[in-house]
């Protein structure tokens, strides 16, 4: 077999991923493919179907479709080689690893997403713009309000939600100042980022470390000050180019729809029995997130069955709210962002198979025996500035490497945080580019790039210095 490069493996690692092996508890491939045309050929698929995930804002192709139809055809191709080898159940035994952990992320995903947007639905985001806006402070003061606001928030909601809140925020009240769109809509990705990267539930990333027992779920919170660093560092910096202006404030107010704040309540209360679920029964933590749908369920039924009553004792509450309509909690769960969800699942079953093929064993010794777990893990992170960090870190956990915790905390920080450097390295900033589109661009972020690095490069030493 032609002996591969060390460095274009080391690439291959961060841009790939395997649940399959990593969930059979074994990290040599059932077959060795990987001078096989057919592991060739699924490799060529994947990369193909990658660039067209990475060019979906030119493509106008929603980013599932390239990698569900690849995963087909990658499984396709390796069970019928693995039958040619005499081994016909090896491919159907690794697929089914790979479902059974996909579904849980999934499902786990799908229960966040409809409390989000339920909380969307009656109104609570609007209401806190709304709040934000009759504050008419300055743009400087709003600057480091939105990043605090998006810095606390994504550790619960998703730093997407988070960002394109905030962002929201700043177009309405600053965006007839470009220059300061620019730097505020930077501040919130890195914030929202940061965030996400030490709270189990603020990003995938964290969500797949913790689901997969590796770290606790108190564990992460020892990331705070490093994800903090992370923020302030490059916000300081900005801070003096934001225009030093004080708009005018404008008296807009959003009241929120009946059970808004008891859905919030619910929603950390579902929080809480995930997290019960999994630390004291031992259950995954899907079951405890499956359980909470169940409580704004029975909310939902509970809000439909006495709309009408209330309704007719609060007639012109309801019109001035716009709450005419009853609640319906399967409203929340259609309006999931199912081509997210769909393109988790594509590019886990893409990439499972190239690890059933055999690449992330030779990968995971070039990375963390040849490199070292400290170098490959700040790697991790400056590859996820290019591409989404799901499949970055599911390499990471397929390899499975042995590495103490302090390791594993790094490589969750940066794969999290990592996203920030570029504006097309994570969710926020692509949904960002959208939202405020000609102002916020590719080129303004790249612009701050260098005072983002230096942020994340103190933060991987702060904590390596505190919990190292």
């Amino acid at each position: 077999m032609p002996k591969v490069p060390s460095a274009w493996l080391g690439a291959f690692a961060l841009l790939s991923l395997s649940p399959a092996t990593a969930l059979a508890g074994d990290a040599a491939p059932a077959l060795d493919l990987t001078a096989h045309p057919v592991g060739l050929a699924a490799l060529l698929i994947f990369i193909l179907a990658y660039v067209a995930v990475m060019a979906e804002e030119f493509l106008h192709l929603r980013k599932s479709k390239p990698v569900v139809l690849a995963a087909g055809l990658i499984w396709a191709m390796l069970a019928y080689v693995s039958a040619q080898q005499g081994a016909p159940l090896a491919a159907e035994q690794a697929v089914r690893h790979a479902l059974l952990d996909v579904a849980g992320l999934i499902l786990f995903l799908l229960v966040a997403m409809t409390y989000i947007n339920a909380l969307a639905e009656r109104q609570v985001f609007e209401a806190l713009r709304a709040w934000l806006i009759r504050l008419g402070v300055g743009f400087r003061a709003l600057f480091w309000m939105t990043g605090a606001l998006a810095f606390i928030i994504s550790p619960i909601a998703d730093n997407l939600t988070t960002a394109l809140l905030m962002c929201a925020v700043v177009m309405a009240v600053g965006a007839g100042n470009r220059a300061f769109v620019i730097l505020a809509c930077i501040n919130i990705v890195v914030a929202a980022n940061a965030g996400g990267a030490f709270s189990p539930f603020g990003d995938i990333t964290t969500l797949m470390v913790w689901q997969k027992g590796i770290i606790d779920f108190f564990g992460f919170f020892v990331l705070f000050v490093p994800a903090l660093v992370n923020w302030l560092i490059p916000a300081a910096l900005m801070h003096f180019a934001v225009p030093d202006l004080k708009p005018a404030a404008e008296s807009v107010a959003v009241p929120m729809k009946r059970g808004a704040r008891r859905i919030l309540a619910l929603f950390l209360l579902t929080i809480a029995t995930a997290v019960g679920f999994h630390q004291f029964l031992h259950l995954p933590p899907v079951i405890g997130m499956l359980t909470g749908l169940g409580y704004l369920q029975f909310f939902g039924y509970y809000l439909r069955m006495t709309h009408g009553r209330w309704q007719h004792r609060n007639g012109d509450r309801a019109t001035v709210v716009g709450d005419m309509t009853p609640f319906d909690v399967f409203n929340p769960v259609a309006r999931a962002e199912w081509d997210t969800l769909l393109f988790f699942y594509g590019v886990v079953m893409c990439v499972a198979g190239l690890g059933y093929v055999g690449y992330l064993s030779l990968a995971s010794e070039v990375m963390y025996l040849q490199w070292g777990p400290t170098a490959a893990n700040i790697g991790v992170g400056l590859v996820s500035a290019v591409v989404d960090n799901i499949p970055v870190m599911f390499a990471v956990l397929s390899m499975n490497p042995q590495m103490d915790q302090t390791q594993w905390l790094l490589v969750t920080l940066t794969a999290g945080v990592g996203g920030s450097l570029l504006s097309i390295g994570s969710a926020a900033g692509v949904g960002l580019m959208g939202q405020a589109r000609g102002i916020y661009t590719f080129f303004g972020h790249l612009k701050w790039t260098p005072a983002i690095a230096l942020g994340y490069f103190a933060s991987i030493w702060v904590h390596l210095l505190i919990n190292g």
